[in-house]
């Protein structure tokens, strides 16, 4: 996974994907999961959201996600599902989590995750994820897969 993309590179590939992801994230509890020092995974419950094209989460600055992202990008975020048999479907991608410190980029953040309703606060901080890879499953007459793959865009 050399080539990543933002959220709205994504969404310009796929459109269905994108509107199915947004289905499977915005508003929902995630698990994102992220690299410890020792090497081994960690999983959090994260609350994403998407806005200017960019998929995000925000946090508590002294979090043990945050420690693992800023020392390892690497990640992995899935949606929790409803029941056994899947729910409305799983949307899964992995990539890597950029800090957002810019200011202005940092204010445009706090007003995505506003307007989907969510309260963040000045001491949190946001993280964008950039797109490697995305599985997307539904389970209507049995399993099925759809995958996209950044290095394979356009």
């Amino acid at each position: 996974m050399n080539r990543l993309l933002g959220w709205a590179e994504f969404a310009a590939e796929v459109l269905h994907l994108e509107a199915f992801g947004r289905r499977r994230l915005e508003r929902r509890i995630a698990y994102l999961a992220t690299i410890r020092a020792d090497g081994s995974p960690r999983v959090h419950p994260v609350s994403p959201f998407i806005g200017g094209g960019c998929l995000a989460v925000y946090m508590e600055p002294t979090s043990l996600k945050a420690a693992d992202l800023r020392r390892d990008a690497r990640c992995a975020l899935h949606c929790a599902v409803e029941d056994n048999e899947g729910g409305d479907g799983e949307f899964y991608l992995t990539g890597r989590a950029e800090e957002v410190t810019d200011a202005a980029r940092r204010a445009a953040a706090v007003g995505w995750a506003e307007a989907v309703g969510y309260d963040p606060v000045e001491r949190h901080v946001f993280f964008e994820f950039k797109l490697g890879y995305v599985l997307a499953t539904t389970y209507d007459k049995g399993a099925k897969r759809e995958h996209w793959r950044a290095d394979l865009a356009r």
